[in-house]
């Protein structure tokens, strides 16, 4: 997995999911957005993180009885306890929220061990005790009370599908109040330097409009005198 430099990390703590997508967009990635999936809490803080994976598939009721979870190497308790601190565990539950991805223990344990956050394309059991933990954390609805139905934990770190979007290991992950999207690994540090730089001339271009200033002009910065006045307000803000 490649590791994500600090500097990175921070920048796209900063910078927002719609800005990295309009990144991506110009380099002809057009569908690293997760689709249809939400932050258990508004006040959950931005998750950043490299993508670790898991991937369930339709249960077969022979495989799949209570006990397998007495196995050490059953992939999801794996993936709970392999998924590195400052990782982020995306799991593959076919966008199907009937049964549950995880619930509000094993959420817990990613947490305690220093990951990054969470995210499935299906649901969590517990999700008001999830939401109260302050972890990061997203899915597309709360599931039934059971995740020992429909789901079958298959395999970790491969690369799955979640929400429509593609996801390998060591893809960034990035997670805020709209949404989540994946940057892939080896754009991270470039998309990091370019949407913190983008994230700077959005705040002067809301500070304008705010004033009353029209987009002609400013937003795309067409007009020379626009450039001027993003470089005085860099200058005066220390951006």
């Amino acid at each position: 997995m490649s590791k994500l430099s600090d500097a990175s990390r921070n920048k796209l703590k900063s910078v927002a999911t719609a800005t990295v997508a309009t990144a991506l967009y110009k380099r002809g990635f057009r569908i690293q957005c997760i689709q249809d999936v939400h932050p258990l809490s508004p006040n959950q803080p931005t998750m950043v993180g490299e993508a670790f994976t898991l991937r369930y598939m339709p249960a077969r009721e022979d495989l799949n009885k209570i006990d397998v979870f007495r196995d050490r190497s059953h992939p999801q308790r794996k993936a709970i306890e392999e998924c590195p601190a400052g990782g982020v565990l995306v799991m593959d539950s076919r966008k199907d929220a009937r049964a549950a991805s995880a619930g509000a223990i094993l959420v817990t344990r990613l947490m305690k061990r220093g990951c990054a956050g969470v995210v499935t394309d299906g649901g969590f059991r517990d999700s008001g005790e999830i939401a109260k933990l302050g972890f990061p954390a997203f899915h597309h609805r709360p599931s039934a009370p059971t995740n020992l139905t429909l789901h079958q934990a298959i395999e970790i770190n491969v690369p799955i599908g979640c929400g429509d979007a593609p996801v390998f290991p060591g893809d960034v992950i990035l997670g805020d109040s709209d949404g989540v999207i994946v940057i892939p690994a080896h754009l991270a540090d470039e998309i990091a330097d370019e949407t913190f730089e983008m994230t700077a001339f959005e705040d002067f271009v809301a500070e304008e409009v705010g004033k009353g200033r029209g987009i002609f002009g400013l937003y795309p910065a067409t007009d020379e005198q626009t450039l001027k006045d993003f470089a005085a307000w860099r200058k005066a803000e220390g951006r």
